[in-house]
């Protein structure tokens, strides 16, 4: 029986984070599928963000799967993608896959991607009936925490007086067009801030800024400066030793989307790691052209 897709809603979110540990655990053969990844949210924060898309797959009224996509102005991703384990390989993930990739159309976006596991030919296989085709070997690390020295001139998006918020969402906007046409990361900003699962850290450079960069505030006694660089800290849990848990290493897909902008544009539009913001837990890279949340992200369970 083919299943139903549909948008996922408030009541299905333990479920769907029970079937994506499920999925991900049998997949990455952990002793207790159930509880793996229990300390890390692919599900509830994907779900509250403003620029995410949500879908649920439903055999007979029950909850089988998930899927989510996110927008970043012309640049989206997918993921996690999940499907209970006994209803794999009955085409549920195909149909989740087929939703997300309408809803990307839908928001006319140019450059799309996510990120999957290089050793499956299941899940390369299912991405490229849509388009999608290995690009990268991302290795995702991890080290402990340590200070450099002086970081410069930075603040938090945080700790930004409302009033110096949207200012700061603009320069943000102008600076990640310079490094892609069309990359909007305004609504990831406000998310993060709004769920609190981190901030956004804004740095200055030295020396004279780019003209197109507007000023911006970043904090008393560093009025006037101007962003060469934001990136995303995401709370999660700390390993013993101040490192966190090394993530397998995945294969980020691509597509370009047809009409969308020339070979260069696209070759461009490489943005692994959320171009410089971290997943959800959480980082990841988009749809059709690579997210995730901890952002692009990895998914398995199809």
């Amino acid at each position: 029986m083919s299943a139903v897709i549909r948008p996922l809603t408030q009541g299905d979110l333990p479920a769907a984070r029970r079937i994506l540990r499920t999925a991900f655990g049998t997949f990455l053969g952990a002793p207790d599928p159930e509880n793996f990844w229990a300390d890390l949210d692919y599900v509830y924060g994907r779900f509250a963000a403003e620029h995410v898309a949500s879908f649920a797959a439903e055999v007979d009224g029950e909850l089988v799967g998930s899927n989510f996509v996110t927008k970043w102005g012309s640049v989206g991703f997918f993921g996690p993608i999940t499907v209970r384990p006994e209803r794999q390989t009955q085409g549920i993930g195909k149909d989740l896959v087929e939703a997300v990739s309408s809803q990307l159309d839908a928001w006319g976006t140019r450059h799309a991607g996510l990120f999957t596991f290089p050793q499956s030919a299941m899940h390369l296989a299912l991405y490229q009936k849509f388009g999608f085709h290995a690009r990268f070997l991302t290795a995702i690390m991890a080290a402990p925490a340590r200070s450099l020295g002086n970081p410069g001139f930075w603040s938090r998006y945080s700790e930004l007086a409302e009033t110096e918020r949207d200012a700061a969402e603009k320069s943000c906007c102008e600076l990640t067009e310079e490094i892609y046409e069309g990359l909007d990361l305004r609504a990831e900003i406000r998310s993060v801030a709004a769920l609190g699962l981190g901030d956004t850290i804004l740095l200055a450079g030295c020396g004279k800024p780019p003209p197109r960069l507007r000023d911006l505030p970043l904090g008393a006694g560093e009025r006037g400066r101007r962003p060469l660089l934001l990136c995303q800290v995401r709370r999660g849990p700390a390993r013993a030793g101040g490192g966190t848990a090394l993530r397998p290493t995945a294969r980020r897909l691509r597509r370009a989307r047809r009409g969308g902008g020339d070979a260069k544009r696209a070759g461009r539009g490489q943005f692994g790691a959320r171009g410089g913001v971290s997943p959800d837990g959480g980082a990841r890279v988009p749809h059709r052209n690579l997210r995730g949340d901890h952002a692009p992200t990895q998914r398995g369970g199809l």
